[in-house]
């Protein structure tokens, strides 16, 4: 299964507290130049979870984990993805976030990796109005001229198979979430990106769940608590916007579930559609959208 944690080739999950670890299978340790002969459990305890209220850096939103979650910060994020999950070094993130009930070192851990986009404030004007059948046709045809260029880039080619939840967004909370079914060339399992997007004054918190279609029931439970306990702190809220002096982002929610202003490039050679093949994980923002998420595919070789 390392293999597999690699196809991230830069990316994604996370660590759980000791006393709640509880693993399918069992975990296999990371082993780096420091620290070559530690136990999967002797390394997860070298990470330094944190529980309760998060105030994430740069202060722009908040976390209120219940019992069920814990915090990584970004420091112990980068652990994670490149110690214990074999990718390259470098990650920007706001941290991640974690479920006590498994170990992110087994093949069904899973967690939220946290980040911050700042296009400017998303108009939901446009929410009444979306025909999200008629948007999924449009992003499947761009799959055959988004794949010959990621091809060329040397990347594995993705497949947008259909909704494994419709788009649903809230206008009261301005929270909204969708579900797309992916197939990636040569793998034998679909993969699901579960997609949840919080909206702010200037900006959009991103978190993209991706597992195998089988774990879809279990991140449509947890999404919910995720959601709740998510929020921007004050000032920086989805009603503190104000036209005469923030930037207004130049697209609205349809193309924020299409990949934003860069879906005009090709959806996932820009969308940063994370193929993990077989690992679930939750992502909470895209960071640098053709850099960061650029590098989560498996590169082919030459």
């Amino acid at each position: 299964m390392k293999h597999l944690r690699q196809l991230l080739a830069a990316v994604l999950l996370c660590a759980t507290t000791l006393p709640a670890i509880a693993a399918s299978t069992p975990a296999s340790a990371p082993t780096t130049s420091e620290q070559p002969h530690l136990t999967a459990e002797q390394w997860l305890a070298t990470l330094k979870p944190q529980h309760g209220n998060i105030t994430l850096p740069s202060g722009i939103a908040s976390l209120q984990l219940n019992n069920e979650f814990y915090y990584l910060s970004p420091d112990d994020t980068e652990r994670l993805l490149t110690e214990g999950w074999g990718n390259p070094p470098g990650f920007k993130t706001l941290g991640m976030i974690i479920p006590n009930a498994v170990n992110p070192l087994a093949d069904n851990g899973w967690g939220v990796i946290i980040s911050y986009k700042n296009d400017g404030h998303i108009s939901d004007d446009d929410a009444a109005k979306i025909d999200y059948a008629d948007l999924l046709e449009q992003m499947k045809a761009e799959d055959e001229e988004d794949n010959k260029q990621r091809r060329e880039e040397g990347y594995a080619g993705l497949t947008l198979l259909g909704w494994a939840e419709p788009p649903s967004y809230d206008q009261a909370t301005h929270k909204m979430y969708w579900a797309r079914e992916l197939k990636a060339e040569d793998a034998d399992q679909t993969t699901l990106n579960y997609s949840i997007r919080v909206l702010g004054r200037e900006g959009v918190l991103e978190l993209n769940a991706v597992a195998a279609m089988a774990d879809l029931q279990t991140i449509k439970q947890e999404t919910p608590k995720i959601l709740a306990f998510t929020n921007f702190t004050d000032g920086n809220r989805y009603a503190d916007y104000d036209a005469k002096t923030d930037k207004l982002a130049p697209y609205g929610l349809a193309a924020l579930v299409a990949g934003g202003i860069a879906a005009k490039a090709g959806l996932f050679a820009k969308i940063g559609v994370a193929l993990l093949a077989f690992k679930k994980f939750i992502v909470l923002g895209l960071v640098a959208i053709a850099g960061f998420f650029g590098r989560l595919f498996k590169r082919k070789r030459a």
